[in-house]
């Protein structure tokens, strides 16, 4: 009989000891083995761990940067207690206008300067900056206020401090604005660089700086105010607005110190190299003909291999390796790690400073940038003067008493323009953002085709500027606004559309067209434009006024009234507008033939 070539379990072990084996004893496993695979397991748990860790930090940034928004635009509270300077400390309206236009030089001007040092150095040591800024500017013009008039003041001298140490705080309270404002809004744009709605990450921020003036004048106006002897509330008192401003911006100030961080900077970093890789520039840079100081791969939450050791520890950026990873290593594993450190470091200045150099150079840089100086400067200008439009408005006749209450001019209040302008621009920020990242066309190449309609942001920013020049044609035509005060209150609203939306599109371009590992310097360079255009029509504005006010010789005080006081200003804001809207429409040309996707 053949034998049976079937075995029965177990049973090919001739060697096997049969019986029931002790409860105590345990499979033998292969340690080599057995390690490995406990190895692995422990990578899989770190790298989940640290993608968790970054998911979480990401978050809480923009939180932080959202809060830093939200309360950087102090300075656009300023009409709230700019009368009061008069009042007061008896400046005169030159001087009132100096410490405004002062405050705005410094908020703008250092903007480069400060995206330099952002992109460099991180957010966290700018935030830390403007702590230090608000902090001492905001105190120290509560104190300069709280001295009262200087000795120097044309109507009533008094013993109060110099009016230079009040232009030195409002340039630490505009230069501390510019600070918190980039440190925030380049958090979020580094951030969500690959998200899927970068737009509206980076419109909430932009949206949050417009409400900060917002709900702070309403704090001073409504809590901080001064007793009237009869117990009714009275005007703002300016000390107290300024001590809560300083601690609540200090505090600010530290909370981005401690909150604002970019994850996954290497990433970007890398990536920006690939790109120029694949565009030929790096056959042009001295740093990447030298072997021996090409940067080194940093790998990214991977298991990498060391070639010396011939082990499989991980490499770890600084960011994803705790200080009880770090012990672990050997010293020839954290000389390495130190070496790829130095590396990744003298790569991104590398690529910063080249990233610098081909935005400056753009052609197309300099035309979005003229747009923005031509679009923004009226706007601004429109923003300044408002207050001084809704009296030309208003007929010499009026009667302002209602029976026993004060009755609205014809053109409506400051105060109910300022709202308008701030809502206005919220919604349109929050809405250019988020039909930008709905129907933009995908920045990436490699991103799979879609169906869904797609169009430029170009096709969202110049509609936007149309708005803008809509707003000055109705004050700029005799038969609108001019015969019809009520239809001031349209222009506001169409400024607050179009200025929100282009403040909101223009710094979503400049991360789409020239990437956003050099975002805080880029942005920082168009966004000194507004200081300029702001100044030169703020010059015209006042230039025409007192040419009108010429021809009003029965109003006192050198006041104008009629359409002679902002007629010829309000035509060229038009003309200024027009002229940007092609400026962006001749760039937008350019950007098609060199296939930018827009």
């Amino acid at each position: 009989m053949p034998p049976d070539p079937r075995i029965a379990a177990l049973d090919f072990d001739a060697n096997r000891k049969r019986g029931r084996r002790s409860s105590g004893s345990r499979p033998r496993t292969d340690s080599g083995d057995f390690d490995f695979m406990g190895q692995v397991a422990q990578e899989i748990i770190e790298r989940d761990r640290i993608a968790m860790r970054r998911e979480v930090i990401r978050v809480l940034s923009f939180v932080c940067a959202v809060l830093s928004c939200l309360c950087a635009g102090s300075i656009t509270s300023f009409s709230l207690y700019g009368a009061r300077f008069l009042q007061d400390l008896h400046y005169s309206q030159l001087r009132v206008n100096a410490v405004s236009i002062t405050a705005e030089l410094a908020m703008y001007l250092p903007v480069p300067l400060f995206g330099y040092l952002c992109d460099r150095y991180s957010p966290p040591p700018l935030s830390l900056l403007s702590s230090v800024l608000f902090g001492a500017g905001y105190l120290l013009a509560a104190y300069t206020y709280k001295s009262g008039p200087p000795p120097d003041a044309t109507t009533k001298p008094g013993n109060g401090w110099p009016f230079g140490v009040m232009i030195i705080a409002f340039i630490g309270i505009g230069a501390g604005t510019s600070c918190m404002y980039l440190s925030a809004v380049a958090t979020c744009a580094k951030n969500f660089a690959n998200a899927k709605y970068r737009g509206f990450m980076l419109a909430v921020p932009i949206a949050a700086f417009g409400l900060s003036g917002m709900w702070e004048s309403q704090v001073g106006a409504h809590l901080l105010y001064e007793k009237l002897p009869n117990g009714h509330k009275g005007e703002v008192d300016v000390f107290k607005y300024f001590v809560f401003l300083a601690g609540t911006l200090i505090g600010v100030g530290l909370l981005g110190t401690l909150g604002l961080q970019i994850v996954d900077e290497e990433e970007l970093i890398e990536h920006g190299v690939e790109n120029l890789e694949r565009s030929g520039l790096l056959d042009e840079s001295e740093f990447y003909h030298d072997t021996s100081r090409a940067p080194t791969p940093v790998n990214y939450g991977t298991i990498g291999y060391d070639e010396d050791s011939g082990d499989g520890s991980g490499s770890y950026s600084d960011d994803d390796m705790d200080s009880e990873a770090e012990r672990n290593l050997s010293e020839s594993q954290l000389l390495k790690k130190h070496e790829q450190d130095r590396r990744l470091r003298k790569k991104k200045y590398w690529l910063l400073n080249h990233a610098t150099h081909t935005f400056l150079t753009d052609r197309t840089m300099w035309l979005l940038a003229a747009g923005f100086f031509l679009l923004t400067g009226p706007g601004e200008a429109y923003i300044n003067n408002l207050g001084t439009i809704i009296p030309t408005l208003t007929p010499e006749n009026y009667n302002y008493l209602d029976g026993d209450e004060m009755a609205s001019p014809p053109a409506g209040h400051a105060s109910m323009h300022v709202s308008i302008i701030a809502l206005a621009s919220t919604f349109a920020r929050l809405f250019t953002g988020t039909l930008s990242d709905l129907f933009a066309p995908p920045s990436n190449p490699d991103s799979p085709p879609s169906n869904r309609v797609q169009f430029s942001r170009l096709v969202l920013l110049i509609p936007s500027a149309f708005l803008l020049l809509l707003a000055f044609l109705n004050l700029a035509l005799p038969v609108l606004t001019p015969q019809h005060p009520s239809l001031f209150l349209l222009s506001s609203s169409l400024v607050g559309l179009g200025y929100g939306a282009c403040f909101s599109l223009v710094p979503i371009i400049i991360s789409v067209v020239w990437g956003v590992e050099n975002f805080a310097t880029n942005w920082g360079v168009v966004a000194m434009m507004p200081a300029g255009g702001a100044a030169v029509w703020s010059l015209v504005y006042s230039a025409g006024y007192s040419a009108g006010s010429s021809h009003s010789p029965d109003v006192e005080d050198g006041e104008c009234r009629g359409y002679l006081c902002f007629g010829v200003w309000a035509w060229g804001c038009a003309a200024s507008v027009t002229l940007a809207i092609v400026c962006w429409c001749v760039a937008w040309r350019v950007w098609k033939r060199r296939n930018v996707v827009v």
